[in-house]
């Protein structure tokens, strides 16, 4: 939005606030001219502020009163650990921006992909604020929606590494300002692309409206230090056709396509070719596509096409690098929206266990842009659906990818679908993935001093070590965990030249010597202070 003052109104307003302000100045003064002077002071704020982006009234929630007196914890429910091999997963229960606070901790600037479909904010029941749902007769409830995305991605951009990508589903209802608020906070410089997905071909007609068939995926970087690979989609029925030839030699169909070079003339592509039967081909207007050698290499090895008016080259269906094309911002090649619903009644056994979960092939398309190696977060996980197309990729191209999932637990959704569906698709499917489940609880810090507090805090370590390191700490041998002097001098006893250990997470009343930080140092091993290394900001 852009307000309606030109830049020449503007200026004659400031001008007038300032003669007002000299004016006070000289006159007497009495009780009312400290307000009146502040009242100049906001209208001089207002003037001068934001001409153009999104405007909204910002507002808080109940969780920020919350982390105001408490700081987050996770608790691990050990009943839940999935160990089946492969990458070590985790699963956290509870509100989302408390959440990403404790990712600040153990994961900033360490996320490689973030995938999120946020609530629409249609008006009826899909967007929930402070345990309520946010109707369309609610005149707040867009400023409502970006306060709240706001301060999601605020933090989201502090997780990602400089080269991290950022997708985000959303349709009609705040594509707007989802747009205008990325590009606030991620800057329009790292805006990639906006992709549209045909998310039905038969769409409910609306009174008076045409069919609405489609949704988009936003997709951000962190910085300008963004890598996209590749990813591609089936050819048309109409490309398939094309391989219609077969000369029988075991090479398969093919089409033929010209060797005429499209733009850009240069020397060495330049030049009238004579095949090996004597015929001329003429130099097109723009040169051939390749040099002269390359060209010989094809006639020699039965790849040109010596008939008709223009040389042309065989492209076999069978030597295609891709499977299809590479894919563009229309995304009409994947899984309608009904077949999520379908993979997920499938896997529960039941229908209507979650409303309208994406498809799986709808997050693989945004995993395959990103790094086989990816560290993903989506902190708005549903039913998991991330966790399971992260699983499916891996097995599919031999990825390492790790998943975080975030989600709260309203209706059981966590326990029963997230982390039930993530559970039964491992099982099913054989993948070799693990995965822990934490809840999030809340340590009290407010009128506290942080000593009386921190040991409270140890409690809760060993789950932020585990989940830094994406690892099951028991019967982890590169890290240890020491709370007390004896243990300290127990580990330090049983150091050997081999000991694979490279991180130690000490305890903040342990007494350490000389002696055993220079073993330590020497071994190289690194020391975090706890619980300091993960609260250092409560302290006084």
């Amino acid at each position: 939005m852009s307000t309606n003052v030109s830049k020449e109104k503007r200026n004659d307003l400031l001008k007038k606030i300032e003669q007002i302000r000299t004016f006070i100045a000289t006159a007497p003064q009495d009780k009312n001219t400290g307000n009146l002077l502040t009242y100049l002071s906001e209208l001089e704020k207002d003037v001068r502020g934001k001409k153009y982006g999104l405007v909204y009234e910002e507002h808080r929630e109940s969780i920020d009163e919350i982390l105001e007196t408490h700081t987050p914890v996770l608790t691990e429910a050990p009943e839940l650990l999935i160990d089946s091999g492969g990458e070590m997963n985790f699963l956290l229960e509870g509100d989302n921006l408390a959440a990403l606070r404790l990712l600040e901790k153990t994961h900033k600037g360490r996320i490689d992909l973030i995938y999120i479909d946020p609530p629409y904010n249609r008006g009826k029941t899909d967007f929930i604020y402070d345990d309520n749902y946010i109707s369309k007769e609610d005149t707040f409830r867009h400023s409502k929606w970006a306060s709240f995305m706001k301060a999601r991605l605020e933090i989201s951009k502090s997780l990602l590494s400089n080269s991290g990508l950022i997708f985000l589903s959303i349709d009609d209802n705040e594509i707007a300002s989802l747009k205008l608020l990325c590009d606030q906070i991620f800057s329009e410089e790292c805006f990639i692309n906006l992709f549209v997905w045909q998310r039905n071909s038969s769409a409910k007609t609306e009174k008076g409206k045409f069919t609405v068939n489609t949704e988009y995926v936003l997709l951000y970087a962190k910085t300008k230090d963004y890598k996209l690979n590749p990813a591609y989609k089936p050819l048309s029925v109409a490309s398939q056709k094309l391989f219609k030839f077969d000369d029988g030699d075991g090479r398969g169909k093919y089409q033929t396509v010209s060797l005429q070079k499209p733009r850009d003339p240069g020397p060495e592509t330049t030049y009238d070719y004579v095949d090996n039967t004597g015929r001329v081909w003429h130099c097109p207007p723009k040169g051939w596509r390749m040099c002269y050698e390359k060209i010989k290499a094809l006639e020699n090895d039965n790849r040109l096409v010596l008939t008709g008016k223009s040389l042309r080259v065989k492209d076999y269906w069978n030597e295609r690098e891709n499977e299809g094309k590479r894919i563009d911002t229309l995304w009409n090649d994947l899984p309608q929206n009904t077949a999520g619903s379908s993979e997920l009644e499938t896997i529960m056994g039941a229908a209507n266990t979650f409303d309208n979960p994406k498809p799986v092939d709808l997050i693989k398309r945004c995993l395959e842009i990103g790094d086989r190696s990816a560290c993903v977060l989506d902190f708005f996980a549903g039913s998991g659906t991330t966790g399971h197309a992260v699983m499916k990729i891996n097995a599919e191209d031999g990825g390492h990818r790790q998943f975080i999932l975030c989600t709260n637990n309203e209706n059981n959704i966590c326990r029963n679908v997230t982390y039930e569906r993530i559970k039964r698709v491992i099982e099913r499917d054989g993948y070799a993935a693990s995965l822990k489940y934490y809840r999030i609880d809340y340590v009290p810090i407010s009128e506290r001093l942080y000593y009386e507090y921190a040991n409270e805090l140890l409690i809760h370590i060993r789950e932020l070590v585990e989940l830094e390191n994406g690892v099951n700490f028991i019967g982890n041998a590169e890290i240890a965990i020491i709370l007390t002097d004896e243990e300290l001098a127990n580990f330090i006893n049983q150091l050997s030249e081999n000991m694979p250990c490279r991180k130690i997470y000490m305890g903040h009343d342990v007494l350490m010597d000389g002696k055993q930080a220079e073993i330590l140092k020497s071994k190289k091993i690194a020391v975090h202070i706890i619980p300091d290394y993960y609260y250092k900001e409560l302290e006084g």
